[in-house]
């Protein structure tokens, strides 16, 4: 369980640093210019902090991988994070609509890419909450 944590933890440090990319990327001066300042600044801002979280998150898991395995509270924030993930895990079908992805080679393996990540932490981060870990 040690590695998966280890790997959990580098991967979602890199997520979270690839969130800088996104407002070129999806090419936000130009989508969000129509929208309120109060908007377009909201979206930068959540976007910090969902970023900001996701790395702490990972930090946590690189730094603390025996006490979230072995100690009480450990175990009650992989709960925590099986949660987060499996709600995540929810909104990349229930939300994303399949037009984003269906028919586009790129967007499709992303699409398949991402599900199998959020699945993967919801299970690890589960399993380390039952004690199978």
């Amino acid at each position: 369980m040690e590695l998966h944590l280890e790997l959990i933890g580098t991967t979602l440090v890199l997520l979270a640093l690839v969130h800088a990319i996104f407002p070129r990327y999806f090419n936000w001066k130009t989508d969000l210019a129509p929208l309120s300042l109060v908007n377009r600044q909201m979206m930068h801002v959540h976007t910090f902090f969902v970023a900001f979280t996701v790395l702490l998150m990972g930090i946590f898991c690189l730094t603390s991988t025996d006490d979230i395995i072995h100690t009480r509270i450990g175990k009650q924030l992989a709960l925590g994070l099986a949660i987060f993930w499996g709600v995540r895990l929810v909104f990349q079908f229930v939300v994303y609509s399949p037009a984003l992805w269906r028919g586009k080679p790129f967007e499709t393996v992303m699409h398949i890419v991402f599900a199998s990540y959020w699945a993967y932490l919801t299970c690890i981060f589960f399993m380390i909450y039952w004690g199978n870990g």
